[in-house]
């Protein structure tokens, strides 16, 4: 076929729950967020391999005390999540539900990568929602086990007065965990169909990939297993998610699978249609590595590093807030060619504090390291860097009272807060600070490390034994940060932040 092959994963870091489409030649990609500012990314691909950032949907979602981390607790595993993204007749659709506030939201745009979004707000929770276009009607299919229809107006901002809202569908009971969910909805070959994952709890208790389908949107619908399969890593399979198709018409499935710490990885299978039904693979398996008539394109890295050398206040797309930020209490223009944290609000952990700048970290392996300028900081200021999940890590400085500084290595002492595993004192006013992060195999494993020169580099604490887990909902992230424990106004100076894709 002599175009770009694919190896999966195709992104091997966080990217949760993606809904993929194609218009002309470009792929576009949403997917989940959640405390992340801003939310909702947008990526593009010309080859479904080769993928790039291009736009949020939004730049925050809601400006409330849990989304500013003001109430000390956040929306950790919360706020958006699992997107569904569409085209019609020019308009690009996302709509997702937000956990914490209760709503379900639609945005809509006509330049899906430099465009703003128009914003809608539909009261009540909707999970796990797909959008389907018919006909001219509008619909959002929806649910956990017990799936509902609901009509839209035509625009598909608001519920459609007098419109269908009503039950659609009943998943599997017996030997299932976890119901049906995760709806992405199409119209083809005269069938509707809704993709859904579900979780046995009999068998190999395993996630896998359903389809229903219909020739009629309110049913009745038939069943099937379309994919049951680890790929060989510790029983997670890989499911949720949608389908897409090329210009050559060659389809293919989207999906993704838990992967430990790293969080939760995409995959893209080849797809063929047998009696109307779809069929996930390639002679009868699931490949790593294949063909495509799709074009080579540019790799465009997901994470990046920055020297911060910026011509206004107004960072790389790859970059993500952990919350919403303080807009007054950061810059890159400042000191050009630094980001300046400055403190506000105090804080009694990173888990707490505003304004830490975050990436993904990407497996296998990767490392991340920074410079940093401590002249400024106050007493019972911390800065550093993080490696950001609830079982939290920080390698930085901690200024004490008397005016000297300490290097120390924290982790979450179980109630959030900073425990020190060990700290050194410290007396220059620039030290460089390192994280490796390993995947391979499961290791999950994460060390720190400081350094005078930037050449000679020094362990501390001990190592981080990374765990993915269900109240953050999210991969483990590599973070900048600076927060006041006693005192506002002091602020770190970060000279760059490089990232690399080894140890």
């Amino acid at each position: 076929m002599n175009g770009a092959i694919i190896r999966n994963p195709m992104i091997w870091a966080d990217v949760p729950d993606l809904d993929v489409i194609r218009v002309d030649s470009l792929f576009y990609m949403a997917s989940t967020s959640m405390h992340s500012m801003p939310g909702c990314p947008i990526m593009k691909s010309e080859n479904l391999r080769d993928w790039e950032i291009v736009n949020y949907v939004y730049d925050t979602l809601e400006d409330n005390d849990a989304h500013r981390l003001s109430d000390r607790v956040g929306i950790y595993g919360k706020g958006m999540w699992a997107p569904s993204l569409r085209f019609k007749d020019g308009m690009y659709y996302v709509c997702f539900s937000c956990n914490d506030m209760g709503r379900f939201y639609v945005y809509r745009t006509e330049d899906i990568e430099h465009g703003k979004w128009e914003r809608s707000v539909i009261p009540g929770l909707r999970h796990d929602p797909s959008l389907l276009f018919d006909d001219g009607r509008v619909f959002v299919i929806y649910g956990n086990g017990d799936i509902r229809i609901t009509e839209l107006t035509e625009d598909a901002t608001a519920l459609k007065p007098g419109g269908i809202d009503q039950p659609l569908l009943q998943g599997e009971r017996e030997g299932i965990n976890l119901r049906i969910e995760g709806c992405h909805a199409y119209k083809l070959n005269g069938y509707y169909y809704l993709f859904f994952i579900e979780w046995p709890g009999i068998g190999n208790r395993r996630r896998r990939q359903i389809c229903y389908r219909s020739r009629d949107l309110l049913g009745p619908y038939e069943r099937k297993i379309l994919l049951d399969d680890d790929m060989g890593y510790q029983n997670n399979g890989v499911a949720q998610g949608g389908i897409v198709d090329t210009p050559d018409h060659d389809w293919y499935a989207v999906l993704f699978q838990d992967h430990g710490a790293v969080g939760r990885i995409p995959w893209v299978l080849p797809m063929t249609w047998e009696d109307d039904w779809p069929v996930i693979g390639a002679d009868g398996r699931d490949p790593r590595v294949f063909e495509t008539k799709l074009p080579e394109a540019s790799p465009k890295p997901i994470v990046i590093s920055d020297e911060f050398d910026y011509g206004d206040n107004r960072l790389a797309l790859n970059w993500q807030w952990n919350h919403n930020p303080d807009p007054r209490l950061w810059s890159v223009t400042e000191r050009p060619g630094y980001l300046r944290l400055r403190t506000g609000n105090l804080s009694d952990s990173v888990l707490r504090a505003r304004n830490t700048l975050t990436q993904r970290t990407e497996g296998p392996v990767c490392r991340a390291e920074t410079l940093l300028d401590v002249s400024n900081l106050k007493p019972g200021d911390r800065a550093g860097l993080v490696a950001l999940q609830n079982g939290f890590g920080t390698v930085g400085v901690e200024a004490d009272e008397g005016g000297g500084f300490q290097i120390a290595m924290c982790v979450n002492d179980g109630e959030g807060r900073p425990e020190t595993v060990e700290s050194i004192p410290f007396s220059g006013n620039q030290i460089h600070l390192k994280i490796r992060f390993d995947f391979r195999e499961s290791v999950d494993q994460s060390k720190f490390y400081y350094s005078v020169d930037g050449a000679n580099w020094k362990r501390i604490g001990r190592i981080l034994e990374m765990k993915y887990t269900l109240d953050h909902f999210m991969g483990y992230r590599i973070g900048l940060f600076n927060y006041a424990t006693k005192q506002s106004g002091g602020y770190a100076d970060f000279d760059y932040f490089r990232y690399f894709k080894q140890l």
